[in-house]
């Protein structure tokens, strides 16, 4: 329509050349119809059109085409992304020499400096009113016109991103996850400079510090450990020779005396037999029980752990160690069978006994085993079959370990008593000297104690979870004993110290999980403290006598002077574990 609304013929595509394009002078001085048919097919076969304002110059007649054949020439894709690029784009370029100076200052490539020239372009213009009124027109856009827009902004270049995107992705950057972050600063500290430098030390007071010392700790441990295995050949070949001895000794004592026939079969104690023995299988414990139905003790001292004995009246072979109205002498009966053991081993190749200790209940005897020397302590003991003494009546804490019925079974059991006692042997109390005094031994329990020890049925079993306890108590035996060859003035200290600490542990660390295998630096370290507490304290009871302090014997100075070693050996990382012995 034309007009006052008066039909117009439309021009015959021949008048103009097929080939020839509009140019951007042409669109600026052609009016747009006026009629909403028009407007609506012109807006879904040509792309989006954002003239600049419209500026007065003459009108080139002979170059004039309708709207109606451009929609006709520009129905392909290519042409309808090109031309409105071209348009849009070209009114911001740059001359083509000021371009060529620019790229001779910059030295950068063509493509380059035509890419960033359409994004400036792109970004930089901006949209007058008059554009706006023609944009708001079209609203009924399909999917062609989309394409096209995408077109566009791939021919303009990709835009720039807005300052709240950028700020977000540097947020994120930052923001990374603790572990992470730790994780990164540590391999940074860790790794070591190209140009030669000290590797960097991760500071006591950092997280992750305290991870890595756990980790070396726990290396430094498991090659102790792994150096106090005994090998299983040296260990046979051991056993095997006592075990001759033993029976050697008991069938003597049955068959050639006429005090010691009643001797029961051996009880093996000690570390050996308790899975506990380190380095060597060099030190065996076997005891040699001879049964008393009923006996009569009396405390000596107040401690609860030492008694003098009387055996009722009857037939008894060892009334023989028992004078009239005076009780069972532990130093006569013991002088006796160290003779009948010396007559047993006589003719055994490679074995001799020892010289007798002060207060000692054994009689040992070293045995030479493939150049090594093995001892034999040969223990004396008197089985009790009877209930267990007063002194014991708050002792054995494991009910929350154990439990109750098996500390019942325990309880059952019969007690032993050992002819052993402390300080002088003339000391006299209630008319009994020292030396004939008796000592009451749990050792058969302790053994079913650590055979037995987790709270779990299935606790180092096969099948079940390993735990760290006897570890535990090898090391710190193991510390103990070096510390004791550096130090004589630790020598009253011994590796029973070490065991009643570490059942004291048990009892209030109960559950395996507080023993897990893996954490054997934290358990370790628990352990010490525990033993650092004692040494300061300098209180130590006894797990089946409370009543009994087993460090009255060392005295305050040296029980201070262990704990603060120990604790210097603790917070250095173990360097004596490290040294070569």
């Amino acid at each position: 329509m034309s007009g006052r609304g008066r039909p117009r013929k439309a021009q015959s595509p021949e008048t103009k050349s097929a080939g020839s394009k509009t140019t951007a002078k042409e669109f600026k001085h052609v009016s747009l119809p006026e009629s909403p048919q028009k407007e609506e097919k012109l807006s879904d076969t040509t792309e989006e059109r954002k003239p600049k304002k419209r500026e007065p110059k003459e009108v080139n007649h002979t170059e004039k085409k309708t709207f109606a054949q451009t929609a006709q020439r520009g129905k392909t894709t290519h042409y309808l992304t090109e031309t409105p690029s071209a348009k849009l784009c070209a009114g911001r370029a740059k001359s083509p020499e000021e371009t060529r100076e620019e790229m001779r200052r910059q030295k950068i490539p063509k493509e380059t400096t035509k890419t960033s020239m359409k994004v400036k372009a792109c970004t930089e213009r901006e949209i007058s009113p008059q554009q706006s009124s023609d944009v708001g027109l079209e609203t009924a856009m399909d999917k062609k016109t989309k394409s096209i827009k995408a077109a566009k902004v791939k021919a303009c270049g990709v835009r720039a991103e807005s300052p709240e995107l950028l700020a977000t992705e540097e947020t994120k950057k930052l923001l990374k996850t603790p572990e992470d972050t730790i994780k990164a600063k540590v391999q940074g500290r860790k790794a070591k400079l190209v140009d030669g430098k000290m590797q960097q030390k991760i500071p006591e007071d950092h997280p992750e510090a305290d991870t890595t010392d756990k980790a070396d700790m726990n290396t430094i441990l498991l090659t102790t450990l792994e150096k106090l295995k005994i090998k299983m050949n040296d260990k046979s070949e051991a056993s095997q020779v006592i075990n001759r001895i033993i029976k050697q000794i008991v069938e003597h004592l049955k068959n050639n005396t006429c005090c010691f026939t009643e001797v029961q079969e051996p009880l093996r104690t000690g570390s050996y037999y308790e899975n506990l023995k380190i380095s060597n299988p060099d030190e065996f414990d076997v005891m040699l029980p001879f049964p008393v139905e009923r006996v009569d003790i009396k405390p000596f001292g107040d401690d609860g752990a030492f008694y003098s004995v009387t055996l009722p009246r009857g037939k008894n072979p060892l009334k023989k160690f028992q004078p009239e109205s005076n009780p069972l002498s532990a130093n006569e009966m013991l002088k006796e069978f160290r003779e009948e053991v010396k007559k047993s081993i006589k003719n055994f190749p490679g074995v001799e006994v020892s010289k007798k200790k002060k207060g000692c209940p054994a009689v040992t005897l070293n045995v030479t085993v493939e150049s090594a020397i093995i001892s034999l302590d040969v223990v004396l003991s008197l089985m009790v079959k009877s209930s267990w003494p007063s002194f014991t009546k708050d002792g054995l804490p494991i009910e929350s370990w154990l439990g109750r019925k098996v500390k019942q079974t325990f309880k059952f059991m019969p007690y032993y008593l050992v002819p052993k006692y402390e300080g002088k042997g003339t000391t006299e109390c209630d008319g009994v000297l020292a030396k004939d005094i008796w000592r009451v031994s749990f050792s058969h329990v302790e053994k079913a104690i650590l055979k037995n020890h987790g709270s779990e049925k299935t606790c180092c079993e096969k099948d079940g979870d390993r735990c760290c306890r006897k570890d535990c108590l090898k090391l710190l035996k193991h510390l103990l004993s070096l510390l004791k060859s550096e130090n004589s003035s630790y020598d009253k200290f011994c590796s029973y110290h070490a065991k009643t600490t570490f059942l004291h542990a048990c009892c209030s660390r109960t559950k395996d999980s507080e023993w897990a295998f893996t954490n054997l630096s934290q358990c370790f370290q628990l352990l010490l403290k525990d033993f650092e507490s004692h040494l300061e304290r300098g209180q130590l009871n006894n797990f089946f006598i409370p009543t009994q302090n087993l460090l009255s014997g060392p005295g305050q100075r040296s029980c201070k002077s262990l704990a603060l070693r120990i604790r210097e050996e603790r917070e250095k990382g173990f360097p004596i574990f490290t040294k070569i012995h």
